[in-house]
């Protein structure tokens, strides 16, 4: 069993570097002004969405949908990949509207509270996506693998509900957006 968890340990922190170096490597590319102020413009609009309810639950849903295919086994190292890669170009798209921003490293949102917290979830997700694959070809999965993943799909929808809230409190707080509702659920 400990063999077993230093290597789910070790899969899960070669997850944590790929999704780094894939939102690094994103955050470096630089649209031209045109293409940046387009996804300045959609980003915008999502958030927008996001506002009509709880803020703060509005960006765990949306969270949520990107983080849950990252457990489908194989394919979600590839959709990982390419959601960092995607969260790093749109922090590109922000710094050339915004000239000021280009003044700050691009890896600091990923060592924000709820950045750090986003790729613990996301990596649960991409390590066991890979584990499953393996034992899905080594044709050794077994119904603990699949109570694991059901664990760590909790574990990673944990995270990104605090997640969520810290981010909405972050943003509210820098008066970007309208304040967290928090509704009585009937």
């Amino acid at each position: 069993m400990l063999a077993h968890m230093q290597k789910r340990i070790l899969f899960f922190l070669i997850f944590m570097g790929v999704s780094a170096v894939s939102f690094l490597i994103g955050s470096e590319i630089r649209p031209d002004a045109k293409d940046a102020a387009d996804y300045v413009e959609k980003f915008n609009k999502l958030v927008d969405g996001l506002k009509d309810g709880n803020f703060a639950l509005g960006i765990f849903f949306h969270n949520v949908k990107i983080a849950l295919p990252m457990f489908l086994p194989g394919l979600g190292v590839g959709w990982g990949i390419f959601a960092a890669f995607s969260t790093g170009l749109a922090i590109a798209a922000f710094f050339v509207n915004e000239p000021t921003l280009a003044q700050i490293p691009p890896f600091t949102v990923l060592i924000t509270p709820f950045g750090a917290m986003e790729i613990v979830a996301y990596s649960i997700g991409m390590s066991r996506s890979f584990l499953l694959i393996i034992k899905i070809m080594k044709k050794t999965l077994t119904k603990q693998d699949v109570k694991f993943t059901i664990i760590e799909i909790g574990m990673a929808a944990g995270l990104l509900l605090a997640a969520a809230f810290v981010e909405a409190f972050m943003i509210e707080s820098a008066g970007m957006q309208p304040k967290i509702k928090f509704e009585r659920i009937q």
